[in-house]
């Protein structure tokens, strides 16, 4: 199938450049042929997000977008933060101390809805959108551009055989291919590598999030409000963050978020945020409610120093496959839009030229006049801060830095260690004890799976691919107590014993593709692939 330009991914960055692209296209007179390819079962199924959005993108995409029902329908009406200091201790802290968790004019949202309103707008001007279709490889000319990309084949066997249900992939070749996956796209892995987009950038850096969204007592419940908090119960030299927000209809979005930069291989992401819940400030607002939903996901927060090249002969890398998110206001959704709102503004220029050029390298061009690069600018030490001098003497800097340097500090700091180098080993570093869940406020992981609706087709191959099968088990059991165990939020590692031999165990059909293990495996030895389409978590409203 061929196409103007192909879009890999309906999340924010994706639809945005789809939709900015139809109206183009329109306003123009133009005929532009545009598809998104979405491997979640439908759009929004993946997407996990907080949420609060800065409507600044949405604005811009559509200036009327309350008109046309947008669901942004619960402004912030206030906005609290603490430093927990124990199970029941917290300070409060002035929004002044912590400028980028000021939310005034902002919405508490669903993204995977504002997704799906989005993917609507996108049809009504002609986009053609194929959710269920993962895009598992990427094509290319013989010249070494990009050509587009192949969806993969469904209905083959975990042996690799043809099952009676095989149906075959498609080609979908572009003049121009846009690669919005989120973090960790495996396509934007491998195109970052083939093209050395990176080779000027800092290593990237991550977070695993975690989510989930409560019915509350309506007597609890203040639509609009918006709670951050640090401190507890993160472990040692680990600056964790976490947020509770009063969404519509009595629920609250609340998560959790653990830089993958941690040390300490005992420790279990998963686990820190289920005790966190029991803290008196948060347990506070669950009394009585019912959770509905729970998912996880990796954010990218390297920031500007980390980000690679966004062009490439034949395409772009935009949103947070290349890394967009402002990790200092916990936003990523405007910033996404905004990248795909650019996307769409280059492509459609480069397209009406009487020889389009292979590569759309003017898009740093136009991404570095924006005010999209102005913000992530000015907020890109609060990370490698943080990461240096912890928690509250980094937040004091970046205070300085913010609140009165205006983001205008002389130097630019690094963060030179990938994520996956940081841990310690297991023999040098305190066990953690982590209270058993009460199945009340704290649960288990696979009960925790069971609510984010994921399902994968079983007799199909294992998209968890070790590059070395040894490695598991000969090194990072012995080195690190092999932390994939508890770095994964879905209980898909475990290590097991079969006839008195300890074994490796993937339970792939667990997965939520949160990416995580790709990211924080110690060896790099985890390569996460796209399973077959539709496959993994289907979140109603995440």
């Amino acid at each position: 199938m061929e196409f103007d330009v192909v879009v890999i991914g309906a999340g924010p960055a994706g639809l945005s450049t789809a939709c900015k692209l139809a109206q183009l296209a329109q306003a123009a007179e133009r005929e532009l042929s545009i598809c998104v390819v979405e491997k979640g079962s439908e759009v929004g199924a993946h997407i996990l997000s907080g949420a609060v959005l800065d409507p600044k993108a949405m604005q811009e995409l559509f200036p009327n977008w309350q008109e046309l029902g947008a669901p942004l329908n619960v402004p912030v009406s206030e906005d609290r933060v603490m430093f927990l200091t124990g199970d029941s201790g917290a300070l409060p802290v002035p929004t002044v101390f912590a400028p980028g968790l000021k939310n005034h004019g902002n919405y508490v949202i669903s993204l995977g809805n504002v997704c799906r309103w989005l993917a609507e707008q996108a049809e009504g001007m002609g986009v053609e959108i194929y959710p269920g279709f993962a895009a598992a490889e990427v094509l290319y000319h013989e010249d070494g551009r990009v050509k587009g990309v192949a969806t993969g084949d469904m209905g083959i066997s975990e042996n690799g055989e043809k099952k009676d249900s095989y149906m075959p992939g498609m080609e979908l070749h572009a003049k121009y291919t846009v690669f919005a996956e989120g973090c960790r796209g495996h396509l934007g892995k491998q195109l970052i590598a083939k093209y050395e987009l990176d080779k000027n950038s800092e290593p990237q850096h991550y977070g695993i999030g975690f989510k989930e969204v409560w019915e509350i007592d309506p007597a609890l419940h203040k639509p609009g409000l918006v709670i951050h908090t640090m401190g507890w119960p993160a472990a040692k030299n680990t600056v964790s963050g976490s947020y509770l927000y009063h969404a519509e209809d009595n629920q609250v979005a609340l998560g959790y978020v653990v830089p993958l930069s941690y040390e300490n291989p005992h420790l279990s992401p998963f686990d820190e945020f289920q005790q966190w819940k029991q803290h008196d400030k948060i347990k506070a607002y669950l009394k009585g409610g019912k959770r509905l939903t729970y998912g996880a996901r990796a954010l990218i927060k390297g920031g500007p120093q980390a980000r690679p090249k966004m062009s490439f002969p034949g395409g772009l890398l935009i949103g947070d496959d290349a890394g967009t998110l402002n990790f200092a206001r916990i936003k990523g959704s405007h910033t996404a839009m905004k990248s795909g709102i650019i996307a769409a503004e280059t492509l459609f220029d480069t397209l009406a030229a009487e020889s389009p050029a292979a590569e759309p390298a003017n898009y740093a061009e136009n991404f570095d006049k924006s005010w999209l690069n102005e913000e992530l600018t000015k907020w890109r030490n609060f990370g490698p801060m943080v990461h240096k001098f912890g928690g509250i003497i980094g937040g004091a800097l970046s205070f300085i830095d913010q609140g009165i340097l205006q983001g205008k500090l002389p130097i630019t700091l690094a963060d030179k260690t990938p994520d996956h180098a940081t841990l310690k080993p297991a023999a040098d570093m305190p066990k953690i004890a982590y209270p058993k869940p009460d199945n009340v406020i704290s649960f288990d992981k696979l009960s925790s799976v069971f609510l984010s609706n994921t399902n994968h087709e079983e007799d199909q191959p294992c998209h968890l691919h070790l590059i070395d099968p040894s490695i598991p088990l000969d090194k990072n059991l012995p080195l690190y107590d092999e932390p994939a165990q508890r770095y994964c939020p879905a209980g898909v590692y475990e290590i097991v014993e079969k006839e008195g031999k300890k074994e490796f165990q993937i339970n792939a059909q667990n997965c939520v593709h949160c990416k995580t293990c790709d990211i924080k495996d110690p060896a790099q030895n985890i390569v996460w692939v796209t399973p077959e389409g539709s496959g993994g978590p289907n979140y109603p409203n995440m």
